[in-house]
């Protein structure tokens, strides 16, 4: 329950989702703030970003990185948003959702009349019922082997979410003119209210249109006459849902501005303008939008800046005005000397964590080189070396469910096994490898520095054992070969958006799209299909402790740090206030003004 949930905002159109992190920034202790009076509607900031944008659905799982799901956050709305105290807030502006029966556990949603895409079309049902296709699972009769490949029947929608909760419900029902579409659950879902219709973010008539129907209205006819899914008698695979997940999976992806609007269609305070590959993004505002908060700047320019010294200097240098750049000593000493002379600096705890995940294939098929692997990888020396120089206070990550700040971390890693990780046992890895030495390939993202000291470090002791290591580090697009087996290894970082429980099982469940190294453990997925049917805390937190353990004694991988997040920013802006989870600074962007 990632802090009861933060890797990568109140992104994607599931709010529990996890995202893969750049390095975003939560509240926190430390704080030098200048004047922040005296600002005024319009004009323009510009704001750095680690990652560099690459798709305008960030629901999918190589879509999911957390900058789409920032863009995703400015350009779209829906029934409600995360705040920086972790809060749910209702938008009625767009809409409302009622539960209309506990048993069965009943929802419905109604968007308001005059809700619309920047291209006019309606926000309606039929887009409510794109997503939940999509994030249900509900048409899919595949059966998957232990790594997630397909054997045999379907497998539609790649929603890089976790698909068991809103497969707990049956067809939903459209009403009021088509405003409304009612969900029905046949089980309690303990992430109902934040697990779907915020931000409706996939315009359904772009998508029937490029998949061969006549409109949106088309689209929800068709996902009313295709049976539900059952893996024990698949099916012939339905051409034209197949023509529409093939593009809702694929059709948004880009690094340019396309030429074809229906692809960045808002229906948010933002629409996207331009696009200068992994350089830069420009918003505009939405003159239409009615719906929502209204948003205080007429653009913001989002510039990818992946170097934490270079994001530094375009502050100071006036080329940026909010920045949140990964956790570096230099970067902070500079920014504090800053503090003075116009500059707000903040550093804190935030809701995201670095691990290195291995393999369940290739050479980690065999749980001994596994477990040798892990048992040289120096996690004290990672956080005195990347961390500690920041935070003095920062001690290695020791559970793969919980974060420090939560209650039950103490008493799950009493218990969880990472006491064999603490200290590096070179020796004990060469027993596990009786003579072989084998080659590891580790992935992760060459320009963010604090993941390529984590591999030099960790490709450096393990040689000491008889691992060959070779550097597999990728440039701005390492995100998408998550999964794709190129790699044995992964060094990366999920960020939560602080609410529910949904993003266990969307990492850990066997085959879910986001459990990239082929994890599966039959008991680990009933205790995650408990965990999301239960709404008591602690009844929660003592599955996710009896998971914890489980995944620790399947020498899955090892959670490394958590950083501290840092964010500055320029006098000549106000409303900034970084949040903990996923959206870091974007999650009131509206409030942001010229002073």
């Amino acid at each position: 329950m990632r802090f009861g949930r933060v890797s990568k905002a109140v992104g994607a159109a599931a709010v529990t989702m996890l995202v893969l992190s750049g390095c975003t920034a939560a509240p926190g202790p430390v704080s030098t703030s200048a004047s922040a009076s005296g600002a005024v509607s319009g004009g323009t900031a510009v704001v750095a970003e680690t990652n560099a944008f690459n798709s305008f659905n960030p629901n999918t799982g190589t879509g999911s990185a957390d900058i789409n799901s920032k863009i995703a956050y400015a350009t779209h709305t829906g029934f409600n948003y995360i705040d920086d105290k972790l809060n749910i807030v209702k938008n009625e502006k767009f809409g409302k959702y009622e539960k209309i029966s506990d048993n069965p556990l009943t929802i419905r949603y109604t968007i308001n009349d005059g809700v619309k895409w920047s291209d006019g079309a309606p926000v309606d049902a039929n887009d409510l019922m794109l997503a939940w296709a999509a994030q249900s699972g509900y048409y899919n009769d595949a059966t998957m082997d232990k790594e997630g490949n397909v054997l045999a029947g379907n497998h539609y929608f790649e929603f890089g979410g976790d698909t068991a909760g809103l497969a707990m419900t049956e067809l939903p029902e459209i009403g009021d003119n088509g405003r409304s579409l009612t969900l029905k659950y046949t089980k309690p879902f303990a992430d109902w209210e934040v697990a779907f219709g915020s931000p409706v973010d996939v315009p359904a008539h772009a998508v029937a249109q490029k998949a061969g129907l006549k409109d949106a209205a088309a689209l929800s006819s068709l996902l009313k006459t295709v049976p539900k899914g059952n893996p024990d008698e698949p099916v012939t695979p339905n051409a034209d849902l197949r023509k529409v997940a093939e593009y809702w999976n694929t059709g948004f992806d880009t690094k340019t501005m396309p030429t074809d609007t229906s692809v960045f269609l808002s229906n948010g305070p933002y629409i996207v303008t331009g696009i200068v590959p992994d350089q830069s993004l420009t918003l505009s505002r939405n003159t239409d939008y009615k719906w929502g908060p209204a948003a205080s700047l007429d653009s913001i320019t989002v510039r990818f800046i992946a170097d934490a010294s270079a994001q530094v200097a375009a502050l100071k240098n006036q080329e940026a005005d909010i920045i949140a750049p990964q956790p570096a000593a230099d970067s902070a000493v500079q920014l504090k000397a800053m503090a003075g002379q116009g500059v707000s600096f903040n550093q804190f705890d935030q809701l995201s964590y670095d691990h290195l995940d291995l393999n369940f294939t290739g050479v980690f098929a065999d749980q001994n080189v596994r477990e040798a692997f892990l048992k040289t990888v120096p996690r004290q020396d990672l956080v005195n070396k990347i961390i500690q120089k920041l935070d003095a206070g920062a001690k290695p990550l020791e559970s793969q469910v919980f974060l420090p700040a939560q209650p039950k971390y103490a008493d799950s890693i009493k218990n969880n096994g990472s006491a064999a990780f603490v200290d590096v046992d070179i020796e004990g890895a060469k027993r596990l490898l009786n003579g072989a030495t084998p080659t590891v390939r580790i992935m992760y993202s060459k320009a963010n520095s604090n993941r390529a000291d984590a591999f030099t470090l960790i490709k450096d002791a393990a040689a000491k054992a008889g691992f060959n290591v070779v550097d597999g580090g990728l440039g701005a697009d390492w995100n998408t070969h998550l999964g794709d087996g190129s790699y044995d290894a992964a060094i990366f970082g999920w960020n939560s958006p602080g609410v529910g429980v949904s993003q266990i099982p969307q990492l850990f469940r066997s085959g879910s799209v986001s459990n990239y190294n082929k994890f599966s453990n039959a008991d680990a997925d009933k205790l995650m299909d408990q965990l999301i049917v239960t709404d008591d805390m602690g009844k929660q937190a003592d599955l996710l402790i009896q998971l914890d353990k489980i995944i620790w004694s399947s020498d899955y991988g090892l959670p490394l740090f958590q950083p501290p997040g840092v964010v500055a920013y320029s006098s000549a802006v106000t409303g900034i206030k970084p949040m903990a989870g996923q959206t870091g600074v974007w999650w009131n962007y509206w409030q942001w003004a010229r002073k």
